[in-house]
């Protein structure tokens, strides 16, 4: 076992932020069956998914300042330990509303992707920082893609109560890497009050550049959320597209994000953070302006629809770690709490997006809505890192900052 005050390992905090991503869709394939076994309406099953992205934006908020004045190792092990005894609750569930409530308590797993960031900025510089949030979020890019195969695998084998089963063994497993390597790295909670982070926090809301990063990430988060939300819609109406092949075209997108999350971590030490999130929006925007250019002349094509797609992706791995550093970067002491601000933020934007892509998306004009959609979330992630830039060139970030 390491000591509580050494640093973890970089695949402690993958593995932390694999298991928060998997909590969310590794069990989406066995909705309709979960909703017949507790005999309940599948709209009220499906507040699995939406209450649970509402309660973990709330804790991201509470999650970072607690981590601040606390520290990030107590709060994790705990989340985890809780996520631990809800999933048992939730494989035991007879009961829709017991299961919901288990559900609910299961999105402390969050901590994995709000305070791992933390940590590695604790750990970092800003320029390293991105580097290794970049190496973080390539690796654990595979388990949206990965996950609902798994569940799907695991429902037909063993029925839908072992996706949960699943995550109470591989949350216990997280809870012994936590406790043997997660050392505390935020050295300035035990002197850091509450009345010390509330007196902070005005300086952190007032800084362009934290609600610049915020929404370049949110808006390049918020374009992902479209692209899945109507691409089932467009495989279905345009290309009679079977499941498989459309699990296929929608990890495509995470493909190209793994591969702008290499690319950056190659060259990101060497370039401004703003610069690599100019670079990245810029992909993104084009992505989807090709995309469309290309069906109104007549052109559009599967492969035009999902080769947009994977621009943008390339463009959000890019943007996302930098992005995230610079959000870190503003008031370092307020590391977690400015993670959890941001990460609810993101969280809040892409469940507005989510609806309002399944709002308008039609039949008859699937690829042009949806590829509009993530036109605009890209063209105004733009314009949030161009605002940063702005900020920079006006009033410069003092050096080692």
């Amino acid at each position: 076992m390491r000591p509580a005050t050494t640093p973890p390992h970089l695949l402690t905090l993958i593995l932390a932020n694999a298991l928060s991503v998997l909590t969310l869709n590794m069990f989406l394939p066995s909705l309709a069956k979960m909703a017949e076994a507790l005999n309940a309406d599948y709209g009220l099953v499906n507040l699995s998914v939406a209450g649970y992205l509402a309660i973990s934006a709330v804790l991201q908020l509470a999650m970072g300042p607690l981590s601040d004045r606390y520290g990030r190792r107590p709060v994790m092990v705990l989340t985890t330990a809780i996520f631990v005894l809800a999933s048992v609750g939730c494989a035991l569930a007879q009961n829709v509303w017991v299961f919901l409530g288990f559900r609910m308590l299961q999105a402390g797993i969050v901590s994995g992707q709000v305070l791992s960031r933390a940590v590695i900025r604790d750990m970092h510089a800003p320029k390293d920082a991105a580097k290794m949030l970049g190496h973080v979020a390539m690796a654990m890019a595979l388990a949206p893609m990965l996950g609902p195969m798994l569940g799907g695998a695991l429902d037909m084998a063993f029925g839908w109560r072992s996706s949960f089963v699943l995550y109470s063994l591989l949350g216990a497993v997280m809870l012994v890497i936590l406790w043997a390597d997660l050392g505390e790295t935020n050295a300035a909670a035990a002197s850091f009050s509450f009345r010390d982070q509330i007196h902070d926090y005005p300086e952190l809301f007032r800084s362009r550049r934290f609600w610049g990063y915020s929404l370049c990430y949110a808006f390049a988060v918020a374009g992902f959320f479209a692209f899945i939300t109507g691409a089932p819609l467009v495989a279905a109406a345009w290309y009679d597209l079977s499941p498989a092949a459309l699990g296929l075209g929608i990890g495509i997108i995470t493909v190209g994000f793994m591969v702008g999350n290499f690319v950056s971590g190659l060259v990101g030490a060497r370039a401004e953070l703003v610069t690599m999130v100019l670079v990245g929006r810029i992909f993104a925007t084009l992505g989807p302006i090709g995309g469309l250019a290309l069906f109104f002349s007549g052109a559009g094509t599967l492969w035009v629809f999902f080769g947009s797609a994977i621009v943008v992706g390339f463009g959000n791995g890019l943007t996302n770690a930098n992005a995230n550093a610079g959000v870190m970067s503003v008031r370092p002491r307020l590391a977690g709490s400015a993670s959890g601000l941001s990460g609810a933020m993101t969280v809040a934007l892409g469940a507005i997006m989510t609806s309002l892509t399944g709002a308008l998306v039609t039949p008859d004009h699937a690829p042009y809505i949806v590829l509009s959609i993530m036109l605009v979330t890209s063209a105004l992630g733009l314009i949030a890192a161009l605002y940063v830039r702005w900020v920079d060139r006006r009033d410069p970030l003092p050096l080692g900052v």
